[in-house]
């Protein structure tokens, strides 16, 4: 068995030679809402007469505005419109976001595969875009009623829907609910697994704190690369012993 040491190893060994287009396909799975919540924000807040609304990339303001106002109409007009275009704009990035998620778990699928990546591998799912985006809808809805009951369901089920993205990404033909279903299944028993891979990143998340979020750029694609070999490690059973060869030889390294 594969402990988070081992798919850390296997990615860095995966990424050697190609930092650099993992680091521009990160940022822009990012930028497009793919991964998280590093991706744009759009901020609105209205208290005692001032207006302030910013956008920010990465937790950091890149436009911000502060405005006070006499009178309240004006107040009222104002912020219909800021509310009209960021509920457009978070229903465009949900729907671009859930799309280049599964594009960008078969980027990271292809360097652990030994395989050539593209950046322009995120964009290949757009014929498929209602699946993707039925997919992002599900998860969210399913997370969020397990949230209703408490914390810790809710996280229990975000692991258990983790994989969805990645069998997507290798059967873009399942429905929605049947990629869904699978991820369950693998994710039976593993949940735990995956958790102490992504509890191990912890010490590079503070770092990265420190670094104003540029270090998301290195640690981005380190992690994902990590999850991905984490996905080709809980579906062996499936892909044959050839690639068992590879992923052990991987993780020794040259």
């Amino acid at each position: 068995m594969k402990y988070a040491a081992d798919f850390r190893s296997i990615a860095r060994n995966a990424l050697k030679g190609k930092w650099g287009i993992a680091v521009v396909a990160g940022l822009i799975a990012s930028l497009l809402g793919a991964i998280g919540s590093s991706g744009p924000e759009l901020n609105v807040e209205l208290n005692d007469g001032n207006f302030n609304a910013s956008l920010q990339i990465f937790g950091q303001d890149v436009v911000s505005s502060n405005a006070g106002f006499e009178f309240w109409p004006v107040i009222a007009g104002i912020a219909t419109y800021v509310a009209i275009f960021a509920i457009v704009f978070g229903i465009a990035l949900f729907i671009l976001g859930s799309i280049v998620e599964v594009g960008y778990m078969k980027f990271n699928l292809d360097l652990v595969d030994g395989e050539e990546a593209k950046a322009g591998t995120l964009f290949d799912y757009l014929p498929q875009w209602k699946t993707m985006v039925a997919a992002g809808l599900l998860q969210t809805l399913y997370i969020f009623l397990w949230l209703l009951l408490f914390i810790i369901p809710g996280i229990v089920a975000a692991y258990r829907y983790a994989m969805t993205s990645f069998i997507l990404a290798e059967n873009p033909e399942l429905t929605a609910g049947e990629a869904i279903d699978r991820s369950k299944e693998l994710m039976n028993g593993n949940k735990w697994r995956l958790f102490c891979l992504h509890f191990s990143f912890i010490g590079w998340i503070i770092l990265c704190g420190f670094t104003f979020g540029i270090g998301y750029l290195w640690l981005t694609p380190y992690e994902q690369a990590a999850n991905a070999a984490f996905y080709r490690d809980i579906t062996r059973p499936l892909a044959g012993e050839e690639h068992e060869i590879y992923l052990q030889e991987t993780a020794l390294g040259e």
